[in-house]
């Protein structure tokens, strides 16, 4: 008797960073048993043709370690597949290529616990009015962008959008957790971030050059490849 085996992997599809409503955040795709894609070639081809702004593959699910990439490439660090990804595995460390970062949940928020110098470069730019950010056209490729102006100065209260400029089909994240880490860096302060269409991203400096990073995360259902 002849026996077909048909590879299935199964893709949990979350959104981090909503807002209070619980709308807008990002799309991920998180590949809770990694093995049905080993290799790099692989993971790199779903990532693609997934098409969100990251795509996890979880290599042990309990002791946190994953692996992250984009439709282009892979990543050592990204804040929100990591606060999704914490969040759906309900971990107390998870371990990207970068390091360990410890996870804690207060409430309706995951946290993450990173260092700023773990995220990709990002070219931080200063706009005076939250008006200004939300009229900007998506520039052409070639330099990640993430555009901000305080709302309240006071409060801590940012607008800001981002642009990967990559090229390949992502010309503006919705919530990117990375850049978020970067810009709480070089303030030096709490912040309350609006992103996007209206994603909310939480961050507060820590000892040591540690910078939490915080937000709520949805699961929006699960495709089968």
């Amino acid at each position: 008797m002849n026996t077909t085996v048909t590879d299935v992997t199964e893709i949990d599809v979350l959104r981090v960073f909503c807002a209070g409503d619980g709308r807008h955040g990002n799309a991920l795709g998180v590949v809770r048993d990694g093995r049905t894609h080993p290799d790099e070639a692989s993971r790199q081809a779903l990532a693609k043709e997934l098409g969100y702004s990251e795509t996890v593959f979880v290599d042990d699910p309990e002791r946190g370690v994953v692996d992250i990439y984009t439709p282009g490439l892979r990543l050592p660090f990204a804040g929100h597949p990591l606060v999704g990804s914490a969040w759906l595995l309900d971990l107390e460390v998870i371990r990207p290529p970068a390091g360990e970062v410890w996870v804690r949940g207060d409430g309706e928020f995951t946290w993450i616990e990173a260092r700023a110098e773990w995220a990709p470069p990002r070219t931080l730019r200063q706009y005076g009015s939250a008006a200004e950010v939300e009229a900007l056209e998506v520039p052409p490729p070639g330099e990640w962008i993430y555009a901000w102006a305080w709302e309240e100065e006071a409060a801590g209260r940012i607008r800001a959008r981002a642009f990967p400029g990559r090229g390949d089909g992502i010309d503006e994240d919705e919530a990117t957790g990375a850049a978020a880490l970067l810009l709480t860096a070089e303030l030096g302060r709490a912040l309350n971030i609006t992103q996007g269409r209206g994603s909310q991203l939480l961050t507060a400096p820590g000892p040591d050059g540690i910078v939490e990073l915080g937000g709520r995360v949805r699961l929006e259902g699960t495709l089968i490849r």
